[in-house]
């Protein structure tokens, strides 16, 4: 568990680290360089560096949390990469289940294999399951998430390199904006920006604005016309476990 400086979580827990691209999202991705990065450092986590690994002795930590956290599932990973087992992935619900306390936030590229194994999953009120959809050309994400059976549902809209219009936000709980970061940073647009705020105000879906990004992030900031937006579904909404 690491503290997060994502500005929609509070901390990070990897269940497993690695990965391998899919789409154009993927292109420059952050969790590959920090893993050589980390790798070079002499880390033990990483000393496959982006291969995906997973780490069954990580799955006992949130269980030692005294304070409920906002945590991001993953940030080094993708939970339903298709080498992934899914007992895998069933141990790391359940262990999410078990802590009900804590908010975990799921995020994925890998829809599909989330459809498929969507049934097999065990849901609980504190998992919040999101995918990442940076183009029209991955738009099907989004339906492929709209019927699972996860009760906050979520869209990370990052690295936005393409317009998102007339998207279908049925059943989707909130809406996360941001540009791509980093040296080789591909633009974002305003008025792409715009155009899916003004979706979910009619939608009346929380809407999150996390970064213009380009090289220097800090330096583009996060305003939308001058206002921070940093909306989210309601932590303290009454919970039914089964």
């Amino acid at each position: 568990m690491a503290k997060s400086s994502i500005e929609w979580t509070e901390v990070t827990w990897n269940p497993t680290t690695g990965c391998s691209k899919i789409s154009e999202g993927c292109r420059f991705c952050y969790a590959e360089n920090m893993s050589r990065r980390l790798q070079a450092m002499g880390q033990p986590k990483y000393q496959n560096g982006f291969e995906l690994t997973p780490h069954a002795d990580t799955l006992t930590i949130p269980y030692t949390w005294k304070k409920s956290r906002i945590v991001f599932v993953n940030s080094m990973s993708d939970l339903f990469h298709k080498n992934i087992p899914l007992d895998y992935i069933r141990e790391v619900f359940r262990v999410m289940k078990e802590n009900h306390m804590h908010t975990f936030q799921v995020l994925t590229k890998r829809a599909d294999i989330l459809a498929q194994y969507n049934s097999l999953l065990n849901w609980a009120p504190n998992i919040w399951m999101g995918v990442s959809v940076e183009n029209q050309k991955v738009i099907e994400r989004i339906d492929y998430l709209r019927n699972t059976g996860a009760f906050i549902k979520f869209l990370s809209l990052e690295p936005l390199i393409g317009p998102l219009q007339d998207l279908n936000l049925h059943n989707i709980d909130w809406v996360i904006v941001g540009g791509e970061s980093g040296p080789k940073a591909r633009q974002i647009k305003k008025e792409w920006v715009f155009d899916i705020k003004d979706q979910c105000d009619k939608a009346d879906i929380k809407f999150f604005f996390k970064q213009w990004g380009g090289f220097n992030k800090k330096k583009a900031g996060r305003q939308l016309e001058g206002k921070t937006y940093n909306e989210m579904p309601d932590l303290n909404a009454p919970l039914a476990y089964a």
